[in-house]
């Protein structure tokens, strides 16, 4: 066994003023040897070594045997950081408060999620229209006894006399459908199995369809999967004779393909893509018995989608020559984008909308905040809705017939809570605000422009107490995502709270890759542009350390999925830029990405390293897994991924926690924490979640300096 002593020095105050007499503490890490295998890869001529292919393998009995000894090297040292208990409690007192959803109307009855407090899983609840009784209609919670099987996705039939559900085992992509009887709550048919990135789209009340791919040979949870299908399931049949619908042949192979009824059963709308990015469009006249399927869009050069209709009136969303995205409306007979017509024309701001009593909802980005305005279906402006603060809002999606709809807003400070907006006047009046032990009115956000390497200006929300320091010793938290057209917009977080309680700072910068700023924005660090995220990010650091908001001693970089490569890549890069580094679930493996299960639709962002030499050099230059360097010290690393994860593999962090434990120089800890029964995220039970954060916090707050919390730092001092 390796062994790495950390010594750390007792911290007095918030102001970490050290006494050269204070006692130093230490923790003995015991990291377990990991083999090495003589694997290589030759890439345009250039061989790559793979020492720890063989942790790819998560059937194999080495590879349970060194996740348990990982975890046991791992918790042996979490279980020593004093405060980590005091953490956990926090988290636990903070989240034990009611919190529900949006409420939405299915037949005669209003449904909504609720939570208690503590439940691992929130709560369907129903009532009867003018009534104030609700009664519990699905309770995820007794799926399982450790809350590890979770509710996926759900959707009512027209008649809404029927109620289609996913779960999730595990936390894994892969997912089972259930069918029940509204009124009666009984399971009417048998489950539907191995079902994976899928919609739930009625048509009528016959059946629904949905998508999936062939169970993979070998290993479920990595095995590669890339040709979707989908499927039509009518009621009263076996899984078995449900009709395949769109994929099934070498010409129509995707890698994910989705399927949905138009609310008037009229139109399947077919949307296959081969990515994450860019989709072809079909649509298929349902009310004419055997018909062809239209094409829309014949080419993956755009987002488009179909979001309404009226009759033959098609209303569609795209960014095909409009990277800001507009609504346009073309005639079923005939929709290819030669005949479309503008109805909301393409603006300066990134368009989102929705639809909701009949009328459009759309809400621009302005910075990553939220303005909504009300169009009819003519395109006129109606008025724009007046938020009830600067944040960011979700929610308008009621039935065309509706006169009521509800939106929730929050920002990194606000709690969310629930609106209920008059659709026909405008009006909103809060319908619901959570009642939690947190004092918003001692935050506040502030969001600021920095300049990254290249000049781009880049916007950033830093969210801390009110009053505090600038003196560069407040522990901060940089976390980032930047990738796949995806907005880091505000948003209220329990574990964000608790952190900002110990006077901790939260900055969270809007990358390039994302899509803030519209499609040029997100392409702009994709492929041989990606580099361009990580200098977004080093700058961000850059930036909090000039202006005194922190230093690097008090740095931590987070991250999860393609933020977990975003810290990766970052810390391999700037290794002296942060204190502490916490990937989770990330993509750190950039030469094999793509051969997991469905990593090869990413490669719009990434590219793939087999497709040019260029872009293979590309990829190694900052695969994190590729440029661990002996010699170098890295940060104190907390690598979090869990067993389940069938999205970002398991393996990603396997091999990179082994290679960072070979070549770490220096005191710094570098361990890996491995959820058992957990997936990418979504799903996990909140007692697993409380349990990550509490670790989290502790390791990154540790490795700062801090033998006491932050808060009880100061409260000694000022006594």
């Amino acid at each position: 066994m390796k062994k790495l002593i950390i010594s750390l020095l007792t911290v007095i105050t918030i102001m970490s003023c050290k006494k050269e007499s204070e006692q130093k503490k230490t923790i003995t890490v015991n990291y377990p040897e990991t083999k090495t295998v003589d694997t290589l890869d030759t890439y345009f001529g250039i061989e790559v070594k793979d020492p720890y292919r063989w942790l790819e393998d998560d059937r194999s009995p080495e590879t349970e045997a060194w996740v348990k000894t990982q975890n046991k090297s791992t918790y042996n040292y979490l279980n020593n950081i004093p405060f980590r208990k005091e953490l956990k409690e926090r988290l636990s007192s903070l989240w034990n408060y009611e919190k529900l959803s949006a409420p939405f109307i299915e037949g005669d009855y209003t449904y909504f999620y609720k939570n208690d407090g503590l439940q691992n899983q929130s709560v369907i609840y129903r009532k009867k229209e003018n009534s104030e009784e609700s009664e519990v209609f699905l309770d995820p919670n007794t799926f399982s006894k450790d809350g590890t099987i979770s509710l996926g996705g759900t959707s009512f039939s027209k008649d809404s006399s029927i109620l289609a559900y996913s779960i999730s085992e595990g936390g894994s992509d892969w997912r089972k459908i259930l069918v029940m009887d509204t009124e009666t709550k009984d399971i009417i048919e048998d489950t539907l199995i191995d079902v994976k990135f899928t919609q739930i789209s009625w048509y009528k009340n016959e059946g629904f369809y949905y998508s999936s791919y062939d169970k993979p040979e070998g290993s479920e949870l990595s095995a590669k999967t890339d040709q979707h299908k989908v499927y039509y399931h009518k009621l009263g049949t076996p899984q078995k004779e449900d009709t395949l619908v769109f994929g099934g042949t070498p010409e129509e192979k995707h890698r994910y393909i989705y399927a949905n009824v138009t609310e008037d059963d009229n139109y399947l709308v077919i949307t296959p893509r081969i990515s994450t990015s860019g989709n072809k469009l079909y649509i298929k006249d349902l009310s004419v018995p055997n018909s062809k399927l239209i094409t829309i869009l014949d080419h993956t050069d755009s987002d488009t989608y179909v979001i309404e209709n009226e009759g033959s009136k098609l209303f569609l969303v795209t960014n095909l020559d409009a990277p800001n995205k507009k609504i346009v409306t073309v005639n079923a007979s005939n929709p290819t984008s030669e005949n479309w017509i503008d109805l909301i024309p393409e603006t300066k701001d990134v368009l989102n909308p929705s639809i909701s009593g009949g009328y459009f909802f759309t809400e621009y980005m302005i910075d990553a905040i939220s303005k909504v305005m009300q169009y009819d279906y003519n395109g006129k402006l109606i008025r724009e809705i007046e938020l009830p603060g600067v944040g960011n809002v979700n929610g308008f999606g009621s039935k065309k017939e509706e006169k009521v709809d509800y939106y929730s807003f929050t920002n990194y400070n606000t709690p969310s809570s629930i609106y209920k907006l008059n659709i026909e006047t405008g009006e909103s009046e809060l319908y619901w605000k959570p009642s939690i032990e947190f004092n918003i009115d001692d935050y506040e956000s502030n969001q600021v422009f920095y300049t990254s390497k290249d000049g781009t200006k880049i916007p950033m929300i830093i969210t801390h107490k009110k009053g505090i320091e600038l003196n560069g010793k407040n522990p901060t938290i940089l976390y980032g995502y930047g990738g796949f057209n995806i907005s880091l917009n505000p948003s209220f977080s329990i574990t964000n709270a608790v952190w900002m309680e110990q006077g901790g700072i939260l900055a969270v910068p809007n990358l390039r890759g994302g899509g803030e700023y519209g499609k040029a924005w997100h392409n702009a660090g994709t492929k041989l542009q990606k580099q361009n995220v990580f200098d977004d990010f080093i700058a961000a650091g850059e930036y909090l350390i000039e202006n005194k908001y922190t230093s690097s001693d008090y740095l931590a970089l987070r991250g999860g999925s393609n933020g977990g490569l975003l810290v990766g890549a970052t810390m391999t890069q700037r290794p002296d830029l942060a204190k502490v580094a916490l990937p989770a679930v990330g993509v750190l493996d950039m030469l094999r990405y793509h051969t997991f299960t469905a990593g090869a639709g990413w490669a719009y962002d990434y590219g793939t390293a087999e497709q040019s030499k260029e872009m293979f050099e590309y990829l190694k230059a900052y695969s994190p897994l590729h440029n661990v360097k002996a010699g170098v010290e890295y940060p104190a690393t907390l690598v979090t991924t869990g067993d389940h994860d069938d999205r970002v593999v398991p393996a990603h962090s396997f091999k990179f926690a082994a290679e960072l434990q070979s070549k770490q120089t220096g005191s710094n800890p570098t361990l890996i924490r491995i959820e058992t029964d957990a997936g990418h995220g979504a799903g996990t039970p909140v007692s697993k979640t409380i349990e990550q954060y509490a670790d989290i916090f502790g390791f990154t707050l540790y490795n700062m300096g801090f033998e006491v919390l932050p808060t009880k730092a100061n409260e000694k001092i000022k006594g």
